[in-house]
């Protein structure tokens, strides 16, 4: 298992089966302190599993866990301690304010009378609900709730902050601060944060490194941009091309296509509608606008492709796996 002085959640051959079920297949996983790292998957891959073994409420049938060097088995409670968690359905007292909720979890994580009224003001404000502090909860849109739920995780100041599924049911508007809150967190608090998503963008805007999650198994994880190349294909680079002839106003297929053969590096140009497709050695995109240059050619559009989610998610998703996003 990875170094606790280096890794706030380590995981090495965790598995859940349910009967004949395996909800969770030896995963492997290191997260580093001060990271967010986004657990990318469809709905039923195994993320919520994952997240409530490492929460230490449930237990593993193979595989072990640490969190900050704890044990979720052995010790629950160190954990839940230095983790704040933010289910996918969180509730509340319907009848109590926003802030009346979140004096009612400070009393159960210790915080003196002195303390916590300071605190709950300061994360009311941090989470944009200073004006709906002292509605009740029951009034709260799906939105609002959410907001709430981030306070209330962080009113014993953890230093891990695990989120399920923290956008489904929010608006636009309300998806965007809560990103916003995310990165806020990681850029100035320094938080370690577990994001469970199925959404692409979502996960592409706020995290370092992605997990790709199916059927249990973590098949791949690295930044977007690793996992991006890697399914360009390991020996090589894919770029689109696009130019014209400025003298002509229209596009100009065989030189093109010459131009960017002679690149040093590029092993294949091949047409693909109105596109070239550059197979190379490296990443030669800093070369082509001159190398078409020479030719009388413009540059229109360049793109490495596998760099994007969407081209990870596709490759893995319905490429490899046959999985389709529910």
């Amino acid at each position: 298992m990875g170094s606790p002085a280096e890794y706030a959640i380590v995981a090495a051959g965790l598995t859940k089966r349910y009967g004949g079920f395996t909800a969770v297949d030896r995963l492997d996983l290191n997260l580093t302190r001060g990271e967010v790292f986004g657990l990318l998957g469809p709905n039923g891959a195994g993320k919520t599993t994952t997240i409530l073994m490492l929460l230490g409420l449930t237990e593993p049938t193979e595989g072990e866990s640490r969190v900050e060097g704890h044990d979720p088995v052995r010790d629950p409670l160190a954990v839940k301690r230095l983790v704040g968690y933010l289910p996918d359905n969180v509730g509340f007292y319907p009848n109590l304010t926003g802030r009346q909720n979140l004096r009612y979890t400070a009393d159960l994580n210790g915080l003196t009378r002195r303390e916590a009224p300071d605190r709950i003001d300061a994360l009311l404000s941090q989470v944009g609900l200073q004006e709906a502090a002292d509605k009740r909860a029951g009034t709260y849109s799906r939105g609002m709730r959410q907001r709430l739920g981030i306070a209330d995780a962080l009113v014993k100041d953890p230093r891990i902050l695990i989120l399920d599924e923290p956008t489904i049911g929010i608006d636009p508007e309300g998806v965007r601060e809560l990103l916003a809150l995310i990165r806020h967190l990681s850029h100035q608090r320094g938080m370690t944060i577990l994001l469970s998503s199925h959404l692409l963008s979502q996960v592409q805007a706020v995290c370092d490194q992605v997990g790709i999650f199916i059927r249990g198994r973590l098949i791949a994880t690295g930044p977007v941009d690793t996992l991006g190349r890697r399914i360009a294909g390991e020996d090589g680079f894919e770029i689109e091309v696009q130019a014209y002839d400025p003298r002509e106003a229209a596009p100009a297929n065989g030189a093109v296509g010459s131009s960017l053969a002679d690149i040093p590096g590029v092993r294949e140009v091949g047409a693909e509608d109105t596109m070239w497709v550059v197979h190379a050695e490296r990443d030669v995109r800093p070369l082509i606008p001159g190398a078409l240059a020479a030719h009388g050619l413009v540059a229109i559009h360049l793109r490495l492709r596998g760099q994007s989610l969407d081209d990870v998610y596709g490759q893995y998703f319905h490429g490899e796996t046959g999985v389709n996003d529910a």
